[in-house]
């Protein structure tokens, strides 16, 4: 009599599965956009000077005039013509919103204080890092872990965001700013403070007064 067979045996071997290899990207250094996307944009000139420095082989497959041509296919001289108008309109708008925001990020301020409390404590407040981009909770955790010290997002008399640290750390709050510009701030985990301009730094100190 035969053996029945088993349900390993009538089961078919399954083909094994290849893995698929990941789709290689290629971005462009300006807007970070892959390069045929380049125009929706707010910098296409200054992708295309880029490309065209960095990667000629794909500037001629994306902006050659034959590329440019198959691309337009029947789109008529008017509407090429509104396309570029409206491209350059684009990046002017993106190029003074650009300028305007140096402007400010030059004509701003950091303010470090050293306040003075009763019996010889201190505390230390820093106003305006975020003109310059600072994300103020993330500062205010770095600088309470470098420090092993209490540092929080205040709001001051004013009404004004303010970072402050329990202690005097005023200069080294300095001194981490300056080592965050000085091109390795990235290892020392001072990122987060690393656009902040140094010549825009004034350090202030404020005594506790006689009757308090």
């Amino acid at each position: 009599m035969a053996t029945p067979a088993t349900t390993a045996d009538a089961t078919p071997s399954q083909p094994e599965k290849q893995a698929i290899p990941p789709v290689q990207m290629f971005y462009c250094g300006v807007c970070t956009f892959p390069p045929e996307y380049c125009e929706f944009g707010d910098s296409l000139s200054k992708c295309k000077e880029w490309l065209q420095a960095q990667h000629p082989d794909l500037y001629d497959k994306y902006y050659s005039d034959v590329a440019l041509k198959a691309k337009l296919g029947t789109i008529s001289q008017e509407a090429q013509s509104k396309l570029e108008e409206d491209t350059a309109k684009k990046e002017a708008k993106a190029e003074a919103k650009a300028d305007a925001a140096r402007k400010k990020k030059l004509a701003s301020q950091v303010i470090i204080k050293r306040i003075e409390r009763n019996k010889r404590k201190y505390i230390t407040s820093v106003r305006g890092l975020e003109a310059f981009g600072v994300d103020l909770k993330k500062a205010a955790k770095l600088f309470a872990q470098r420090f092993a010290t209490g540092g929080s997002v205040t709001k001051n008399a004013a009404g004004i965001d303010e970072i402050v640290v329990q202690g005097d750390v005023s200069q080294e709050i300095y001194d981490m700013i300056v080592e965050a510009n000085d091109g390795k701030g990235g290892k020392k985990g001072l990122d987060v403070l690393k656009d902040v301009l140094v010549d825009n730094i004034e350090m202030v100190e404020e005594k506790r007064k006689k009757d308090e």
